[in-house]
């Protein structure tokens, strides 16, 4: 595996003269923070754990401080791989960043199948090391948190019924066909169901827009057309795994590209029969609430989250916590199941500051959502000296008189900054909708959405830490004989 260490070319040696006169206000603060060796050595350990020989032998690999850096400039753009590498290859300042200088940058594909790599659990041990820097640096010291959750989207399309049936349709046609290309001709014919599918989503979408009998009526025949093809479909990807199976299937062509197919049926199969079921007990039978409903195909993991919004009463991703500590430093983040209650998070963010510390916070907070009356007494019975979680409906005079207090107002007042972190999570950091496949993959993106946002929260307290020393020393030199101000 190449060193973190690279030595320039000499003919970049003119050019990188002229590129060091080149600054970015944003990253130059963060360069210093990811020379950090137990961060490099995190990524180092994880590449090098693939093959008992991954550190010896094979194709030369990443370095792992470029990695690192090109994970953290991803996530801070908000940009796609294809967009990285094209900023990479055109752009000095990245290329100072992420110490590629001269060299070649890597491809597109190189980027994304390096970055799964750093799994869900490597992504939390770098975030444990950056709060560990926080807390090295005096930034983070544990004691205050306040705590919120947010929904994050999957990267899925608004889930219809006849839209996961035409998908279904659509994937196991292509690994059907991808399979066929491999067999003697003639063992194995694929009917092509796109055109006949694009006219069922048509006439559904079509019948929907009108609330009439008749209307309704033509939406489950075309449903019922539409029903029929899928089973049809999923009857003969059935017969094909049977057929492979026992080796009764005559394949001429490449065995590998048949078997990396077939696993995409066995894989597929399961949830388009779900798809199946949920949409006749919807449409046939009219049973709007069907449990464990599948809302992609792609994303299976993907939840209906309802957050109470009128603009947008259902999200489709996933519920994630969020836990924060002094100068915005997001100290933990959990992924959740389901539209699960605020209140039983309260217990494990209190849990999680105390395993990130070594102590629980001497105020901690939250919304109203998080409020209930066993919380409260809980985290105060656990040593927690002010508990700042605002009561539901009408207050007692007790309670009012409670809420009422200096110490709680300024507690709320500090709370409602959490949702300025969520926001910049969100859009500047690019965490309200992640891109990355699969379940693993959603807890990488929202991982590394918190991490960078770390750094740069970091980055920024130590300029502002900077600039006040210069006003200080400053004001020093122009102090006056006498002793006066400034």
């Amino acid at each position: 595996m190449t060193s973190s260490q690279h030595q320039a070319w000499l003919f970049y040696m003119p050019l990188a003269k002229q590129a060091a006169l080149l600054k970015d206000d944003l990253l130059e603060p963060v360069d210093q923070l990811l020379e950090d060796a137990p961060l490099i050595e995190l990524v180092r350990h994880c590449l090098g754990s693939r093959s008992p020989a991954s550190t010896r032998t094979g194709r030369p690999s990443m370095a792992p401080d470029r990695l690192l850096r090109c994970c953290v400039l991803k996530h801070l753009k908000g940009w796609s791989f294809r967009q990285l590498a094209r900023e990479l290859r055109c752009n000095l300042i990245y290329r100072q960043f992420t110490h590629f200088n001269a060299e070649a940058t890597p491809d597109h594909s190189v980027f994304s199948r390096t970055f799964a790599l750093l799994n869900p659990e490597v992504t939390e041990k770098i975030h444990q090391r950056v709060v560990g820097l926080a807390r090295q640096e005096g930034v983070a010291k544990g004691h205050k948190m306040r705590t919120d959750t947010t929904a994050v989207e999957s990267n899925v399309h608004f889930p219809t019924d006849s839209t996961l049936l035409g998908d279904g349709i659509r994937v196991l046609s292509r690994s059907l066909k991808r399979i066929a290309a491999q067999c003697k001709r003639g063992a194995l014919e694929v009917v092509h169901h796109g055109r006949a599918v694009k006219h069922r989503l048509l006439e559904i979408s079509r019948a929907a827009k009108s609330r009439s009998e008749a209307s309704r009526q033509r939406m489950r025949d075309s449903y019922d057309k539409l029903l029929a093809l899928t089973r049809k479909v999923v009857r003969q990807g059935s017969e094909v795994l049977q057929r492979w199976k026992s080796g009764r299937l005559k394949v001429v062509g490449n065995l590998r590209e048949v078997e990396k197919q077939a696993a995409q049926l066995r894989h597929f199969l399961p949830l388009v029969e779900k798809v199946i079921s949920q949409t006749k007990q919807r449409v046939g039978e009219g049973n709007t609430h069907v449990a464990g409903k599948v809302l992609s195909l792609f994303e299976p993991h993907t939840q209906v989250i309802c957050k109470g919004k009128a603009h947008k009463p259902n999200e489709f991703g996933r519920l994630v916590r969020l836990d924060e500590v002094e100068h915005g430093i997001v100290s933990g983040y959990k992924i959740l199941e389901g539209n699960a209650a605020d209140s039983n998070s309260w217990m494990p963010a209190l849990d999680q500051h105390q395993a990130c510390f070594g102590h629980l916070p001497q105020m901690a907070t939250a919304d109203r959502g998080f409020f209930s009356a066993k919380n409260e007494s809980e985290a105060e019975a656990r040593g927690v000296a002010k508990v700042a979680l605002p009561a539901r409906g009408r207050l007692s005079r007790k309670r009012a008189e409670r809420q009422k207090q200096r110490w709680f107002k300024r507690a709320l007042r500090w709370r409602a900054g959490c949702e300025a972190t969520i926001s910049t999570l969100k859009h500047p950091f690019s965490m309200w909708r992640a891109t990355y496949k699969g379940e693993h993959g959603f807890q990488r993106y929202v991982g590394w959405s918190v991490i960078t946002k770390n750094l740069f929260s970091l980055a920024r307290w130590g300029e502002r830490k900077n600039r006040a020393q210069e006003e200080r020393e400053c004001c020093k030199r122009l102090l006056p004989p006498d002793g006066g101000s400034c």
